[in-house]
């Protein structure tokens, strides 16, 4: 079903209509805007009339058991990145129509949210007991392979009853748990319940400000969980609130850049054909910007130690379209390997704690300075978790550390109905970050194709969980009708369950309440030669008309591919699939 912009909302006959996530999603992106200001360009905001929102149902069904407006969110943020492919268009294809017909599918943008959940290799999910087998092991500490040493990520109350620690041991584990006085192996702890009784038992031996300051000794992930009141408060929520989801600024001077000479493996041209990108990142919202410009046909190459961890898993969807390579970047050989990609490299994303790329020479500035010569410049984009302003940031921290601090996670716990926080379901704010990471590079590019220079864009998965929260919850109607939905069982998890309990009993709940999300039709499935097995993914949410959005080539594990951008294979089979 294809919905126009039109759309009937309010009363009718006395009977208030129920709620329509393709009004919420029109808000969104009219709050997007405001709070984006000039970080939308005018060129960009233009192609925002040409938006249509599709859905496959009437345009009132919230998918996920949460109170948020994560698919009004995102779907707000993939109409800002299909009216920047589309002006990107215009400047690369002239001739072409001016005005594109640009679509967002609800559906789709909902399974982009949980990608990585619906994700199957060999038809095996994320929790399938036997998926290992599959992949590349790249859990080089065992940090997730192992249930005990996994829940050193997780969130439980302190000394202090009611009040809420969320340690993170990150992709080692052991410091974590040393630091609250428990060893880093335990053969002897297997069970669920128990692993968390035994970890919960030694965090609250500690208050909040104790915790702050071993974390910070030990340079360790963690935050105390607070409410979206108490952030607003804070140094770094203040901060936050007067900056933009995402910021992107000219850092040197050089002539602009026209776009390479194009080609095309399909008879519809992509937009990002012949543009060139770095990524140094791992687990998700990086990932995701580098996944997004593949889609676009860019070519990317995911650059990663073999010295450092990665969530096996994560790169059956992460690394779709992409070429993959280790590099150490501490060694000569690595160095030079690097360099060597960097003086055609268009773009670099960085998706480590801040100030890693600098400490190994590798600070915007010093990469303009490496390509200095070259005659075009160079699109750098960060993505963290605190942001690089107010007194949090250059503070490590993933997906659920922003998700406590900024107040969502005491927003789903008291949706559940308890007095208590709980991590919400699935990594959605990694996927919105990475979107809005994706949005940052595709304005440096036009910036640096119309204007000239060097450009830096910053964002972070708090700024998106303020620009979330700023769209407010939904209203008690709404919230009530998804509490019936969904299941019983969803209802009975508490603080301390984790992020893999809690995604799948969403998942399990969602198939049986929102079957259309599960559709065949959503997804695209090829054979993987680096994972030597069939593999299924999410299709992209974004149409633009005349423009060809989607891959090249299926996904790989990280290390697969030779440090070089020759020699790219395109795969029928993915393009025409």
């Amino acid at each position: 079903m294809v919905v126009n912009n039109t759309n009937n909302v309010g009363h009718t006959n006395g009977i208030r209509a129920p709620y329509s996530v393709l009004d919420g999603s029109r808000k969104a992106t009219n709050f997007l805007r405001k709070v984006a200001g000039s970080q939308i360009p005018p060129e960009f905001a233009q192609h925002l009339q040409d938006v249509t929102l599709n859905t496959a149902t009437d345009g009132t069904q919230i998918y996920f058991p949460c109170p948020f407006k994560e698919t009004e969110a995102t779907v707000a943020l993939k109409s800002v990145e299909a009216a920047a492919v589309a002006a990107l268009a215009r400047v690369r294809f002239p001739d072409d129509a001016s005005n594109r017909k640009i679509e967002v599918d609800l559906e789709r943008t909902a399974t982009f949210l949980f990608s990585t959940y619906i994700a199957t290799i060999a038809g095996m999910g994320k929790q399938d007991p036997d998926v290992k087998s599959k992949l590349k092991n790249t859990d080089l500490l065992k940090a997730q392979a192992i249930l005990y040493r996994r829940l050193s990520a997780n969130l439980y109350e302190t000394k202090n009853p009611g009040e809420y620690y969320h340690i993170h041991g990150s992709l080692e584990a052991g410091k974590t748990l040393n630091m609250i006085g428990l060893e880093a192996h335990r053969p002897d702890l297997t069970d669920y319940r128990e692993c968390i009784d035994v970890i919960e038992s030694h965090v609250k031996k500690f208050t909040i400000p104790e915790l702050e300051k071993m974390n910070v000794r030990e340079k360790q992930a963690g935050v105390p969980v607070i409410k979206w009141e108490e952030f607003k408060q804070t140094n770094h929520g203040q901060t936050l609130l007067s900056t933009p989801p995402w910021e992107v600024r000219k850092i040197a001077d050089s002539p602009p850049v026209p776009f390479p000479t194009y080609s095309s493996s399909s008879h519809k041209p992509q937009v990002l054909s012949g543009i060139r990108v770095l990524e140094l990142c791992r687990i998700i919202a990086g990932p995701a910007i580098g996944r997004t410009l593949a889609e676009y046909g860019a070519q990317v190459i995911k650059v990663t130690s073999p010295n450092l961890s990665d969530v096996p898993f994560f790169q059956v969807d992460g690394n779709t379209g992409k070429h993959t390579c280790d590099l150490d970047l501490k060694t000569p050989a690595g160095r030079q390997a690097f360099e060597a990609l960097l003086q055609t490299a268009d773009v670099v994303l960085d998706g480590y704690r801040p100030g890693s790329l600098e400490r190994l020479g590798y600070a915007p500035e010093q990469l303009v300075e490496l390509i200095k010569g070259r005659g075009k410049g160079i699109i750098y984009v960060a993505e963290d978790c605190f942001g690089d302003k107010g007194d949090m940031a250059g503070r490590p921290g993933w997906q659920q550390i922003a998700d406590c601090y900024t107040g969502v996670a005491w927003a789903q716990g008291e949706f559940m109905g308890l007095n208590e926080p709980v991590v919400p379901p699935f990594p959605m704010s990694d996927y919105g970050t990475g979107c809005m990471g994706a949005i940052a590079a595709l304005t440096g590019l036009y910036k640096r194709a119309t204007e000239g220079g060097s450009w830096i864009g910053r964002t972070s998965l708090c700024q998106y969980d303020v620009f979330l929260l700023g769209l407010g919850l939904y209203g008690p109607e709404v919230k009530e009708r998804v509490r019936k939905e969904h299941d019983e069982e969803f209802f009975d998890l508490r603080h301390a369950d984790s992020v893999d309990e809690v995604g799948g009993r969403a998942l399990k709940s969602m198939k049986r309440v929102h079957p259309e999300l599960f559709d065949k039709g959503l997804m695209q499935t090829a054979f993987s030669r680096g994972f030597g097995e069939e593999i299924c993914w999410c299709r992209s949410p974004v149409t633009v008309e005349g423009l060809r959005v989607g891959f090249e080539r299926a996904s790989r594990p990280n290390g697969f591919d030779g440090p070089t951008w020759e020699g790219w294979e395109v795969e029928k089979d993915v393009v025409e699939g």
